[in-house]
């Protein structure tokens, strides 16, 4: 029998057509992801925003790095549901059973993951458009962001793999995503962090989320990024990393 290993692209670009299918005729996810996070952002700029003072003249540009990692943190929970659904179906242990690469079945709903997010913050960086953003970054800075956001997506992706594979229910499989949502409250994605109390700055400025949206606010305002595209990115690929080892033992056990 020819390796498995030789025909792992192939394979995985099955899985991904598999997936991205269930995308496509469920059109409304990706509604509903988009849903939470444009509110949060109107009722941040349009309620809360002539109180908040952040140093910039357009609250709306201050916000929308959070308000998109917000997107991804709610997007990411379809995964560990689909996966959760595939798993009590036995689709993984046919899968499994095929001549395939064990680990071209759970790339497949990561690349998804990476598509449908991508189409979450493009659809909300339009509707901030609509409400007054406005960016004076080039085009190299723009494509940091999204890669930025790409490795953020794929770092979280992971974690909800880990989340769909090991839940027992599916509240459950998208539980975990509920503080993730809610960690760039914790963070300077909506005030700086100067303005918090002793104790939680010191939490919100060593957490991962602050240096994400530093990075990308800068790099859309056109500023010097500085350390923090590398703290960003330290942070990521770390928990990217533990968060697919994880991934692969628990897959290994099914």
């Amino acid at each position: 029998m020819e390796s498995t290993n030789k025909y792992f692209f192939k394979d995985m670009s099955v899985m991904f057509g598999r997936s991205m299918r269930h995308i496509f005729r469920s059109m409304d996810t990706i509604i509903t992801v988009c849903l939470t996070p444009i509110a949060m952002m109107l009722l941040f700029v349009y309620v809360f925003g002539g109180a908040i003072k952040t140093g910039t003249e357009n609250y709306i540009n201050y916000i929308l790095p959070g308000i998109m990692l917000m997107a991804i943190g709610s997007g990411i929970s379809y995964v560990s549901y689909r996966i959760f659904i595939d798993k009590e179906r036995g689709i993984f242990e046919r899968f499994h059973s095929m001549p395939i690469a064990r680990s071209t079945v759970l790339w497949g709903y990561v690349l998804t993951s990476l598509i449908s997010n991508g189409i979450s913050v493009i659809v909300i960086i339009l509707v901030a458009l609509l409400m007054g953003f406005r960016s004076s970054a080039g085009i190299l800075a723009w494509l940091a962001v999204f890669g930025v956001l790409g490795i953020f997506t794929l770092t979280l992706t992971w974690i909800a793999v880990i989340a769909g594979l090991a839940a027992k229910t599916p509240d459950g499989a998208v539980a975990f995503a509920y503080p993730i949502i809610f960690l760039p409250f914790i963070s300077s994605a909506f005030v700086p962090t100067d303005t918090m109390p002793s104790t939680v700055r010191v939490f919100a400025e060593n957490q991962p989320v602050t240096p994400i949206v530093e990075t990308i606010r800068n790099l859309l305002s056109n500023k010097p990024v500085g350390n923090e595209i590398w703290i960003a990115l330290a942070w990521c690929i770390a928990i990217m990393v533990i968060a697919y080892i994880i991934a692969m033992m628990i897959d290994k056990k099914l």
